[in-house]
């Protein structure tokens, strides 16, 4: 298995990463909202009624 960040050879100890390095890296992606799923907006309930 290939490290997702950097493609080196993943380590046991930090899998699916290769170092923490990588994995803080991934980290701080989720962190400022990199890995996000495109979506319509939820209209708030009060603007049914």
């Amino acid at each position: 298995m290939k490290c997702p960040i950097c493609g080196k050879p993943a380590a046991e100890r930090y899998r699916p990463f290769c170092s923490r390095r990588c994995a803080d890296v991934d980290l701080a992606r989720w962190f400022r909202g990199d890995y996000r799923i495109p979506a319509e907006p939820v209209p708030d309930s009060d603007d049914k009624e």
